[in-house]
């Protein structure tokens, strides 16, 4: 019987989770689920599930889901402070969106034996720190956005010293073929109409604006010990490769798979001991034409001008916390239609020449406190310079 927990269970990771735990079933046993605040699905999971623990970030409806438990045998918290379990988790599933993510994962740590991270944040902002947990805690760590997968498992026979490039592939979003100038006038809506994957609103703006492309290059950076000049990034809207490496003896080796994030989450819980057909539906047949005929571009500047982030990103220890913060603030303004969708890299851009960034940017923070400091600046400086 294996153990599992979800942070995140009622995002779109946590939905996919599920759908594999559903058909192992009888060999998988949920110990622990979090969540913030969608009260229908928390009461489902509950009931379906029957997990030991549910912890709810969102007060409100932590105080209305543990009345309506009060008397099950799932004990609802709204903290990992008095969790204990005798035995340690098998696979825990780390896929809270943000920052807020980091926290929970650096918890999850000490009760389990992998770690799957699905949360590239706590990775950019507390690499460190997970690193150093998960050694004193003899966790294995294993990213599960499909990129990273994919370079763990091209990287596997191969040392640093072998690769001369790592190209991690971008779909290119909703806007990859507009005019600059019809980019003034995106709404939110238009922003979340991804061609390719179904995500969250955070992430799919993150696509549309190629941010998750920085995101992810900066933790490839931090979890394959990857120096800026060995990596890229290039579009490739059949979204069927998911990262190259290139050789010094001049192969090119790459992972192709289905736009599904079941494909790295099942493969990274079963050690790739699995028949994938078991959990999707494949659309190979469908997409033969595409994959006869797979395109490859370089990233157009005017479109996606945020790609000036890639060689200053991870210029100094704490940028990527400074980033991702300001990140999510714009990414939360632009949604709610407070900003327009040119203003996230433009902000982005001026809080990296604003005359304090360089005090906050140059600290090595060394627990989640110092992160936070760090993280709350660049929130209130964006917030300041939307004003």
């Amino acid at each position: 019987m294996i153990s599992v927990s979800i942070l995140g269970s009622t995002g779109s990771i946590g939905k996919s989770v599920f759908k594999i735990i559903d058909y192992e079933k009888k060999n998988i046993k949920i110990r622990l689920l979090s969540a913030n605040k969608n009260f229908k699905l928390i009461c489902y999971q509950i009931k379906k599930y029957k997990p030991n623990y549910f912890i709810i970030n969102n007060h409100k409806i932590y105080l209305k889901v543990k009345k309506k438990f009060r008397k099950s045998g799932t004990k609802v918290l709204n903290n990992f402070d008095n969790i204990k379990f005798k035995k340690r988790i098998n696979i825990s599933i780390s896929a809270i969106p943000g920052i807020a993510g980091l926290l929970p994962t650096i918890k999850s740590i000490k009760f389990a034996n992998k770690l799957l991270i699905a949360n590239k944040e706590s990775i950019i902002c507390g690499w460190e720190i997970i690193k150093r947990d998960a050694v004193r805690y003899k966790t294995k760590i294993i990213p599960v956005d499909s990129e990273h997968y994919s370079i763990m498992k091209l990287l596997e026979n191969h040392r640093n010293s072998e690769i001369k490039k790592i190209y991690l592939t971008a779909s290119g979003g909703p806007f990859l073929n507009f005019k600059p100038k019809k980019l003034k006038n995106i709404k939110p809506k238009d922003a979340m109409k991804h061609p390719k994957w179904k995500m969250g609103k955070k992430i799919s703006v993150d696509s549309s604006t190629l941010m998750n492309k920085i995101l992810e290059l900066i933790e490839a950076q931090k979890l394959f010990n990857i120096p800026n000049d060995k990596i890229d990034i290039l579009i490739h809207p059949n979204s069927l490769v998911h990262a190259i490496i290139e050789l010094k003896n001049g192969l090119k080796k790459f992972i192709y798979h289905e736009t599904s994030m079941i494909i790295p989450l099942a493969n990274a819980m079963f050690d790739g001991n699995l028949n994938i057909d078991n959990y999707i539906k494949s659309n190979l047949k469908k997409n033969k034409k595409i994959i006869e005929n797979l395109i490859f571009e370089k990233v157009d500047k005017k479109i996606f001008p945020i790609i000036k982030l890639k060689n200053i990103a991870n210029k100094y220890p704490s940028s990527a916390i400074i980033i991702n913060a300001s990140n999510e603030i714009l990414v939360d303004h632009f949604l709610r239609k407070k900003i327009p969708f040119l203003s996230i890299s433009k902000i982005i851009m001026g809080i990296l020449r604003d005359r304090n960034y360089k005090k906050y940017a140059i600290r090595k923070p060394k627990n989640i406190e110092q992160i936070n400091k760090i993280d709350n600046w660049a929130r209130q400086i964006t917030i300041n310079k939307i004003k």
